[in-house]
């Protein structure tokens, strides 16, 4: 039952970040409140992890993200999941302007992510998500000089 439940998390929070769902506490649906994620931007915790999450898929006109081959390890209320994701970005149209008529619109990575969540009393949730690229086809978006990706 648990392993359902977590991978319903997933569903729901990939569901979330395509569809702009960012209202009010949004993220106490998905992440403890010192939640660490580690991403090819960086490593952000708690409150920033969430705004970075939303900032991230905010950067493109619309986003796909799919999950498969979720493995689960459960123990007591703690667990780890892994996953593999297909995650397809739709650049803005000023960042394809600024990159001329031969710009493809479309940014895509193959990807792996590694999670460690906590039972609390409303459900799962993640308390430390890692997301690692394997592969990309496109560009990145443009990225203001604070923000760099790690590599």
């Amino acid at each position: 039952m648990e392993h359902i439940e977590i991978s319903a998390l997933v569903s729901r929070l990939f569901r979330a970040l395509d569809e702009r769902k960012f209202d009010g506490d949004w993220h106490r649906d998905y992440f403890t409140d010192e939640v660490r994620m580690v991403t090819p931007l960086g490593v952000s915790e708690g409150a920033e992890a969430v705004r970075h999450t939303a900032d991230s898929v905010g950067r493109f006109v619309r986003t796909q993200h799919l999950a498969t081959d979720l493995l689960t390890d459960i123990d007591g209320n703690a667990a780890t999941a892994s996953w593999n994701a297909l995650m397809v970005h739709v650049h803005r149209e000023a960042t394809l302007e600024r990159r001329g008529a031969d710009a493809n619109p479309v940014f895509t990575v193959g990807g792996h992510y590694d999670a460690d969540l906590r039972r609390t009393p409303d459900g799962w949730r993640f308390d430390r998500m890692s997301i690692r690229a394997i592969w990309t086809t496109g560009q990145p978006p443009i990225l203001p000089p604070e923000i760099q990706p790690v590599v």
